[in-house]
This record gives C-alpha cells, sequence and structure tokens, in this order.
C-alpha cells in the first residue's frame, strides 16, 4: 500500500487517508492567501498585492492569448482554482517530510485525485458548452460527417483519462526518480531536485490548466 493512502482517522465512517488531509491543507492555504490579498487591496499595491496581480495578470494573458480576453474573464476563475491548486499539490511534494510523515502526502501523486481533478474539467466543459450554445452543443460531435459521431464521442471521454494519467504519470516518475537519486547521492541531490521539483510542479500544472482552457475553447467555439 501506498504511504498516502493510509488512513489516518475516519470521518462519519469514511476513511481519510494522507492525500485527503494533504489537500486539505492546500485548501486552507490557498483560503488564507485568497483572503489576505482581497482584504488588504490598495489603489497603491504593497509587495505582496503587486506579486499577486503580476502573477494572477500573466496567468490571465495567458489564457486569453488561447480563447479570447472575453472567455478567458469568464472561466478565470475555473482555471485560476485548479492552476493554484495542482501547482500547490505538486510543490508539496518538495516539502521536508512529504511522502514520509502520516497525514502529508503530494495529493497530485495518486492517479484518485488526478482522476477527480479531470472529471471536474470534463464535467464543467460539457455543462459550459451547454450553457453557452444550448442543444446546438451537441452538434459538434456530428462534424464534418454524421458518422464521425462515434469517434468524437470516444475522443471526448479520452480526453479525461489523458488528463488524469499525464499528470499524474509525471508527478509520481519525479517523485521516483527524487528517491532513486537521494539514496544515491543523499548529500549532493536534495537542492538540484527541490529546484527542478519546482520547475516540472509549475509546467504540470499550466499543461493541465492550459488543456482545460483548449476543451472549454473548443466547446464553446462557433460552429462552420
Amino acid at each position: 500500500m501506498e504511504s498516502g493512502s493510509e488512513i489516518v482517522f475516519y470521518m462519519f465512517g469514511w476513511p481519510i487517508t494522507s492525500y485527503i488531509t494533504t489537500m486539505w491543507g492546500i485548501m486552507v492555504v490557498l483560503l488564507v492567501i485568497g483572503f489576505i490579498v482581497s482584504s488588504r487591496l490598495q489603489k497603491v499595491p504593497g509587495r505582496f498585492q503587486m506579486l499577486a496581480e503580476y502573477a494572477l495578470g500573466g496567468l490571465l494573458n495567458f489564457f486569453s492569448s488561447m480563447m479570447g480576453q472575453e472567455r478567458a474573464r469568464r472561466y478565470f476563475p475555473l482555471l485560476g482554482t485548479l492552476f493554484l491548486f495542482i501547482l500547490f499539490s505538486n510543490w508539496s511534494g518538495i516539502l521536508p517530510g512529504a511522502g514520509h510523515i502520516t497525514g502529508f502526502h503530494p495529493p497530485t501523486s495518486t492517479w484518485s485525485v488526478t482522476a477527480a481533478l479531470a472529471i471536474v474539467v470534463f464535467v464543467s466543459v460539457q455543462f459550459i458548452g451547454i450553457r453557452e450554445k444550448g442543444w446546438h452543443y451537441f452538434g459538434r460531435f456530428f462534424q464534418p460527417i454524421p458518422l464521425m459521431f462515434p469517434l468524437e464521442v470516444i475522443q471526448e471521454l479520452v480526453k479525461p483519462l489523458s488528463l488524469s494519467l499525464r499528470l499524474y504519470g509525471n508527478i509520481y516518475g519525479e517523485e521516483m526518480v527524487a528517491a532513486v537519486l537521494l539514496s544515491l547521492a543523499p548529500y549532493f541531490s536534495p537542492i538540484p531536485m527541490q529546484l527542478l521539483g519546482l520547475l516540472f510542479g509549475f509546467i504540470q500544472a499550466l499543461v493541465f490548466t492550459t488543456l482545460t482552457a483548449i476543451y472549454i475553447g473548443q466547446a464553446t467555439a462557433e460552429s462552420h
């Protein structure tokens, strides 16, 4: 059994594992950061506010370049939340004791969490498509010819699977490589691996949310 799958305690009869407790911790951290930023907004921003505005503004501009400014602003709460949650989940793996302390295990290193995130994306994309285009949304599955319907449905169903496996595989693989290097060179590998962990964690969070933005853009695009 994975260390993160250990049952920490039970809540209303449901087993709570290290993955779940770490997710709760990340949610609390994000809520606290959001509260601090929103409660201290000033016309002349301080350093912390400038940093937050620069980071979120850059992320919004990045999504705007793919799906247009209006749609990017409309769906930024979903995209931004996904990005920050995945980023903090990935980065939690480089903290001391991660994966070795009961109750503290990187959530994105298990497929159950990445699959849940992918399902959220899948359901959100279908809901957004139907809300914006009505039942005409399903016409995209018959393009360019009606015979494409089965293939288009399969392709749509494969998207959450590929999203979840891509994120899980990269984070889990990174953990395995880090463990091997630490066993071979315990005094020299920690700092380089932590730096790479920061980079890879950011890239994987960006890739996941970028694909989500692309899927939303495809679901809401005008039919030709």
